[in-house]
């Protein structure tokens, strides 16, 4: 198994990036949070899953090892693949999940593009208790060299475009849920991604 990857970004698309190790250039999947932290040309380091196909062999990068280590498990849950795995990180930090699946928040968990009601209620059934307690995951390893989170809107929108809706769409959805997540401050105080990316698609899902 590709535990990790430490190396030069070579590029990054809406879903996934080149990092060169080695004189290689290897193509990660990757969560929309890491993937707005990583920059071409700077050092980064990823931790990875290898998931193997009978066709395909597709690495996933994460920007921490508790990411990696709940996009395993969900996996275990049924009807979950490698992609939709992805698309619930892309929704929800590990925490949130933990949070969701301990309260048996269906309605959130409906909020990743492709599971339902039913989706949902196997998802709570079969993983409670296997994700841990909300602050049990590690919060280091983040990728790259920055300080600090890149503007949450770029996240945001990331993240909508990886999950399949247009780039126009997306903006608009950005520009509709913003004053409330400012909350009318004139200032640009801490805003969470994954509460945004939520936000915005319930406001795509209605129009």
């Amino acid at each position: 198994m590709i535990a990790h990857l430490d190396g030069v970004v070579g590029s990054v698309a809406p879903d996934g990036a080149v990092i060169e190790v080695g004189g290689v250039g290897l193509l990660v999947q990757c969560t929309p949070g890491t993937l707005a932290r990583l920059r071409p040309g700077e050092r980064a380091r990823v931790a990875t899953c290898l998931v193997v196909r009978e066709d395909a062999l597709t690495l996933y990068g994460f920007g921490t090892e508790d990411e990696r280590t709940t996009f395993e498990l969900l996996q275990t849950a049924s009807g979950v693949g490698p992609r939709l795995a992805l698309a619930m990180l892309a929704v929800f930090t590990p925490d949130a999940l933990r949070r969701a699946i301990a309260a048996e928040d269906l309605s959130a968990l409906m909020t990743v593009p492709g599971i339902g009601r039913k989706g949902a209620q196997r998802i709570v059934l079969e993983l409670a208790g296997r994700l841990g307690s909300p602050g049990d995951g590690l919060t280091t390893g983040t990728p790259g060299q920055q300080p600090g989170p890149p503007p949450w809107r770029e996240q945001v929108r990331t993240g909508l475009v990886s999950l399949g809706w247009q780039a126009r769409d997306a903006d608009q959805a950005i520009a509709a849920v913003e004053p409330e997540l400012l909350n009318g401050s004139d200032g640009e105080p801490p805003v969470d991604v994954s509460v945004a990316l939520r936000a915005a698609l319930r406001v795509l899902g209605r129009t």
